[in-house]
């Protein structure tokens, strides 16, 4: 036997693999829901296969760069399913990101094709097209004055049976940019192997429903595509929306009778405050899947009051995609508020342990960060070293996020290391504060930052946002801080705000919170 022979012999199924599967078993059955598009798996599969013949007569292949910039259309999962397909090294800009996000992600990234949307974003091509030397292709879908009409070229292919590209599972397979809410986004390089390895976790540990109608009002370039393969596998459909907005998804809920979506915190905080949620018959939603930031305790008890208990957590960064523990619905407690600030235990699949400095592991009730290692782990920062080396320090991926852990292995984040606030020498993380202040039934969301004191070196500031119609004492605020945590963690400030800045994904945006106070300061944290 060859030792090509023998790779084939052993060579696992990736992503692209689950994909056409899940195409072929779906072929008669409705798996794509956009507006007045009603798309089946055959019929996705066939227009796939002719993205994937035009893509090839363009030069685009196995290892090709290629970054798609669009809103939520048909066409973005028909697009990213063929690049996928083929093979290719795929990065997602934001729909809501600014040109220099943008600018900044292809030049690091060294992206060579650009897919994007003309009717959104011609105007963004053009501007790209001009400063971006890398950029070689223009790839649009839909007539544009940037670049070649993809879906016109389709046009002359006819669907042949889909085969995924040879490749290997170290082979880098996306490259994703971090949040940039602690510096500039570093590029995370997904491999084959870790990228099919969050699909494999999802199918296995995540809890589907029984019949799967899946709700994406998320880009689907970005959480949304984690959602596509899981959803078709289990014979199910997705239903996406243009983008988020509380009436429509509460509308869409209804008239699709959704069984699954996900949500970050800060959306479910707005379907719960919408007057639309009482007049909605939401009945069928079995599973909300949410994760990307905290939630506050008091707002899930008040979710799971409301909806029921569909309740079901993911932790996860970019570093390690989405799910390195879980909390499942019959674990969210509503008379155990503790256990509602937890992010859950780890799934079986990864190597998960609270670590101190020197990569001990700390004894159980004592603060650590969370480490890991397994399939599911990042093969490095692109282009940066140094930062690979500290990321990935012992064989470990340190996550930055420091964490406890119960007698039961439930895991409860303090905060991350980089947000630890140190007034006077001591010590405060953030996230404690924000979940008693969140407790209070005035307040509808929080972020505690440190800014510049001269006599404390950072001082603890909370920004509030007040739900509709509601008031509160600062000084009731304070108070209640200093009954729960101490003096040393009692804001000396309090903030009230109409809304909190969020990154393009919806993440609440500390970076550019603290740049508020710290301008013109000598120093930054």
């Amino acid at each position: 036997m060859t030792t090509d022979e023998l790779a084939d012999l052993h060579r696992p199924q990736y992503t692209a693999d689950l994909l056409i599967t899940a195409l072929e078993r779906n072929a008669d059955r409705p798996a794509l829901y956009l507006g007045d598009v009603v798309l089946t798996g055959g019929q996705m599969r066939d227009q796939i296969s002719c993205f994937v013949q035009a893509l090839q007569s363009l030069g685009i292949g196995t290892g090709s760069t290629v970054a798609m910039l669009s809103k939520n259309r048909p066409e973005v999962l028909i697009s990213v399913g063929s690049t996928m397909i083929l093979g290719c090294r795929n990065t997602a800009l934001a729909p809501m990101g600014s040109l220099d996000d943008h600018r900044y992600i292809l030049e690091d990234s060294e992206i060579e094709t650009l897919i994007f949307d003309p009717t959104a974003f011609e105007a963004r091509a053009a501007e790209l097209k001009a400063s971006v030397p890398s950029l070689k292709n223009f790839f649009s879908l839909g007539p544009s004055e940037v670049g070649v009409d993809l879906l016109a070229l389709v046009g002359d292919f006819v669907p042949e049976r889909l085969v995924a590209a040879k490749v290997a599972g170290t082979d880098p397979s996306s490259i994703v940019y971090t949040g940039g809410t602690t510096g500039k986004p570093k590029g995370v390089i997904n491999t084959f192997q870790s990228g099919v390895t969050l699909p494999q976790i999802q199918m296995a540990e995540w809890q589907w429903p029984d019949e799967m109608r899946f709700l994406a009002c998320t880009p689907l370039s970005h959480a949304g595509m984690a959602f596509f393969v899981p959803t078709l596998m289990r014979g199910g459909a997705l239903v996406v929306l243009p983008a988020f907005e509380p009436g429509a998804v509460l509308e869409a809920i209804e008239k699709h009778k959704i069984t699954v979506t996900m949500l970050v915190p800060t959306m479910i905080y707005m379907l719960l405050d919408h007057p639309d949620l009482a007049k909605r018959d939401l009945s069928s939603l079995q599973t909300l899947y949410y994760g990307a930031a905290a939630m506050s305790p008091t707002r899930l008890v008040e979710g799971i009051e409301k909806l029921g208990p569909i309740f079901f957590q993911y932790f996860g960064q970019s570093e390690c995609g989405m799910t390195i523990t879980v909390m499942r619905k019959e674990e969210h407690d509503p008379a155990n508020l503790e256990r509602l600030a937890s992010c859950g235990r780890p799934v079986p699949w990864l190597d998960v342990r609270l670590l101190d400095d020197d990569l001990n592991e700390v004894p159980r009730g004592e603060l650590g960060e969370i480490c890991v290692r397994g399939p599911l782990v990042m093969q490095g920062y692109w282009k940066k070293p140094a930062e690979t080396a500290e990321a990935l320090r012992g064989g470990w991926l340190h996550t930055g996020d420091v964490a406890r852990a119960d007698k039961d292995g439930f895991l409860y984040i303090v905060d991350r290391k980089k947000d630890m606030i140190i007034t006077g020498g001591f010590n405060v993380f953030p996230r404690e504060i924000e979940d008693v202040i969140s407790g209070h039934p005035a307040v509808a969301s929080v972020a505690v930052v440190g800014v510049p004191d001269e006599k404390w070196g950072e001082a603890v500031k909370a920004c509030v946002v007040l739900r509709e119609g509601a008031t509160v004492e600062v000084a009731e605020l304070v108070e209640r801080v200093k009954a729960a945590k101490g003096a040393v963690h009692a804001p000396k400030t309090i903030d009230f705000v109409d809304a909190l800045p969020l990154t393009p994904l919806g993440k609440l945006d500390k970076k550019a919170l603290r740049a508020r106070y710290w301008e013109g300061a000598a120093r930054a944290v």
